[in-house]
């Protein structure tokens, strides 16, 4: 990795700003319901404080639009990450300003003190310099670990590295060499899995993988597209047809780059979109009329996890089917089985098929979980994401 990190400079006895991603569900009653971003921050926060450093967290959560919303405030959050820390947690009522200024300048090294939401400020998502410096006159030291949302040119992200020397931390830093190596130096057989519902929300991905892998899974609703660029009836299944010809255009493509491009075989359909359908397997030549492709079939399943046998570097994005629905998951489950028991480098990103992973229990067999869902996406379509771009070089 050629950009610098935490490791790379001296921050003992400096106030740290740190841009952390606490973007977490919350329900009704302002209860978090899963917390695996604020655990992910963990080994930076703690190599901060063991080096005597003290600490400053900022983050957005939801979409307030540029207004104080209480209910998206970061005040359980701070909560958390005190019982996660096992020790005191400060919090200040705003990220900038006043009460801002006065909780930081009090910070001593070895304390930790969260900021507000950032997008209680319009500024931020318009990456407004004065709010930028405003952000960087509280600390000495830039740190980004926040890769979820580095895709954006955001005050907090990209802006304030105009003010202070800028490095990544240790969740950024394990992003960028699992991504990189598969944008820029993958392994082979390098197999990548793409699934979710839509192609037209993965065209540069699937695209630019297929100049890059030996084997192209596709599962999910876009699968049923791509079938129906070859001729298949799709019956009521969703197909994007605007996108026929661009699935022909990347079918043609992999056959001139010598891609293995796998399709389902098999499919589960029911009579509705509804957990409680009918449902039954058929092969992709007997879809009935009235009735939708809601996952990959057994057999495909079992192509899909052979092809991971030999596979040295796997990439996951995307869900086989309609995963929220048990009878619609059991293709998503097969193939997370596939990917965690295969020996290959795998790196499994999306908030779908991270949930799968979760759900049959085998995250401790994947070698990297990504915590950015657009951000993954258009790294591994060869994008430059701002947020990377503007930590320091070594």
């Amino acid at each position: 990795m050629d950009k610098k990190t935490i490791r790379d400079i001296n921050v003992s006895g400096k106030k740290v700003l740190v841009r952390v991603d606490y973007n977490v569900p919350l329900d009704k009653n302002g209860k978090i319901t899963d917390d695996t971003r604020i655990r992910a921050t963990l080994p930076t926060i703690e190599y901060l404080l063991e080096k005597n450093a003290a600490v400053v967290l900022v983050s957005h959560l939801g979409r307030p639009k540029g207004a104080p919303v209480p209910e998206y405030s970061l005040s359980p959050v701070a909560k958390r990450l005190a019982e996660l820390l096992g020790k005191e947690v400060l919090f200040a009522g705003d990220c900038v300003g006043p009460q801002a200024e006065a909780k930081v300048g009090e910070l001593k090294a070895d304390q930790v003190l969260l900021l507000e939401n950032l997008r209680f400020h319009s500024e931020e998502e318009k990456n407004n310099a004065e709010f930028a410096a405003k952000l960087a006159s509280l600390a000495e030291v830039y740190v980004n670990d926040a890769f979820g949302v580095s895709h954006r040119a955001h005050a907090s992200v990209e802006g304030i590295t105009k003010y202070l020397p800028a490095v990544a931390g240790m969740l950024m830093e394990k992003e960028i060499n699992f991504l990189g190596q598969a944008v820029s130096s993958p392994v082979h057989p390098y197999v990548a899995i793409i699934g979710g519902a839509k192609v037209s929300d993965k065209i540069g991905v699937i695209g630019n993988l297929l100049t890059k892998v030996d084997t192209l899974i596709i599962g999910g609703g876009m699968a049923n597209t791509f079938l129906a660029a070859q001729g298949y009836a799709a019956g009521k299944s969703l197909v994007e047809e605007d996108k026929l010809e661009l699935a022909r255009s990347l079918i043609a493509d992999a056959k001139k780059r010598g891609v293995s491009l796998l399709l389902p075989t098999d499919v589960v359909v029911a009579d509705k979109f509804a957990a409680e359908a009918d449902s039954k397997v058929v092969k992709v030549d007997e879809i009935p009329q009235e009735w939708m492709a809601l996952d990959i079939g057994p057999d495909t399943s079992k192509a899909y996890a052979a092809a991971l046998v030999d596979a040295k570097l796997i990439v996951w994005n995307g869900p086989m089917g309609v995963f929220e629905m048990d009878t619609f998951a059991k293709g998503t489950e097969a193939v997370a089985h596939a990917v965690a028991a295969s020996k290959a480098v795998s790196v499994v990103g999306g908030g779908d098929s991270i949930a799968a992973i979760e759900k049959v229990g085998v995250q401790k067999n994947i070698s990297h979980i990504s915590t950015g869902g657009g951000a993954s996406l258009e790294f591994l379509e060869g994008k430059v994401l701002p947020g990377i771009a503007a930590i320091n070089d070594k």
